[in-house]
């Protein structure tokens, strides 16, 4: 659901709490008169990391594990939904955050005591206090946003999100797991797409977590099963004849200078090298010729690509933007993959490859060696679309439906 969307249908109904307080007990109104209403930078980031840690389980996001809890989080949905779910948030709580008390706080804490991300309390008040700052870093959490205790426009939009819209998320989702789970390997990869990163799983356990970059709304990653069997060090890129059309002649447009300062090369058929001068930039001849770039720093794949066969010319790699994993919607590709902590993740591919492993890798890394690596034991990969999952734990997650196939009603993703 897009975000111009949500207040539209936001429900009217009376905010009742959640029956499924996730290991949450009453707390007096003595404890929360006593709580100081500053923090220091350590409480802050004793709460940040107790938000991450609710969400952080072993459990992988494709898993038996996963349909079954979600089955229990829509038992617990579906009797709230009908007792008319939870109450807007006002936009005066724009900008909220410990030791900025103004109006919207009261509904602040209705909302976060609804959907048990806040203990229950035996008065509401205006105060922004303490366990209102944990509550809402944890929030923040559950819906891949920047733990930071502030109520910031994405944190306002998703606080908004009806619950009806939740709960048909919760459906959806289950039935997407329940149908690739029974056919899941030993071993294997998963790019969830709506969350932007990706899990490696063996023995039915997360071994890591790494954040991602995906396909942008026009340019959408595909989803699709197929086993990662190479490894390109130091690769040279080959640009795709979309992105020819669709970016370089309007960078060649811009700036003439733009294909030597990325040190991309042009060959024509026969492998000649040609010079951005031969080309008439403002038709699209360009897209008659091969453009390259170079091994190196600025090479858009980084240090290493990672090989997957599949229709759509598409592969995992490493990124020079590495300040793209830090920003909440992370939709900036063309359909491929960037992975952060790639050395990491490379070296868990190759482990069956001998003398493979992160040191390895980030020794090819720095001498710029170009190596091609097979893998000896093709790793399982699922790049994947769900947007709701929860944890043993009760701790239910969700994200933002990128490419609308929630709103569509979308379960089977094959061509």
């Amino acid at each position: 659901m897009k975000r111009r969307d949500f207040l539209r249908l936001l429900p009217m109904g009376a905010a009742v709490t959640l029956p499924f307080i996730q290991g949450a007990q009453a707390q007096s109104l003595w404890d929360m008169m006593n709580k100081s209403r500053t923090l220091s930078d350590a409480e802050r980031e004793a709460n940040s990391a107790a938000a991450i840690q609710a969400i952080d389980t072993n459990e992988p996001i494709l898993s038996y594990d996963t349909a079954n809890n979600l089955q229990l989080a829509i038992a617990q949905y579906e009797p709230f939904v009908l007792a008319g779910g939870w109450e807007p948030v006002p936009q005066e709580t724009y900008g909220v955050r410990m030791g900025v008390n103004r109006a919207g706080v009261v509904e602040l804490k209705r909302r976060l005591l609804s959907s048990a991300d806040m203990p229950m309390v035996e008065r509401v008040d205006e105060t922004f206090d303490a366990p209102t700052d944990a509550a809402l870093r944890r929030f923040q959490a559950r819906h891949g946003l920047q733990v930071s205790g502030e109520v910031d426009e994405a944190t306002w939009y998703a606080l908004n999100v009806p619950a009806e819209t939740r709960l048909h998320q919760l459906r959806l989702n289950l039935l997407r797991v329940q149908a690739m789970a029974p056919a899941l390997a030993e071993r294997y990869v998963v790019v969830n797409i709506p969350a932007a990163f990706i899990e490696t799983v063996e023995g039915g356990m997360v071994q890591r977590r790494h954040t991602a970059v995906v396909g942008r709304i026009d340019r959408q990653t595909p989803i699709l099963k197929s086993r990662i069997h190479q490894i390109n060090f130091n690769p040279f890129w080959n640009v795709p004849v979309s992105i020819i059309r669709r970016d370089l002649i309007k960078y060649m447009n811009e700036n003439p200078n733009y294909l030597t300062e990325q040190k991309i090369r042009i060959y024509d058929g026969s492998g000649k090298e040609l010079q951005p001068t031969d080309i008439n930039w403002q038709t699209e001849e360009a897209v008659n010729y091969n453009f390259r770039q170079d091994p190196g720093p600025q090479n858009s794949m980084g240090n290493v690509k990672i090989n997957f066969h599949n229709p759509h010319a598409v592969y995992l790699h490493d990124t020079p933007t590495k300040g793209l994993f830090g920003e909440n919607a992370r939709f900036y590709s063309s359909g491929c993959v960037r992975v952060d902590q790639v050395q990491d993740f490379v070296g868990w591919v190759l482990r069956d490859n001998g003398d493979w492993g992160p040191a390895e890798v980030g020794n090819v890394f720095a001498t710029g060696e170009r190596k091609d690596v097979d893998v000896r034991n093709p790793v399982e990969l699922h790049t994947t679309y769900i947007s709701a999952w929860a944890n043993r734990q009760g701790v239910v997650s969700f994200r933002d439906d990128v490419y609308e196939f929630d709103m569509a009603g979308k379960v089977n993703f094959e061509a």
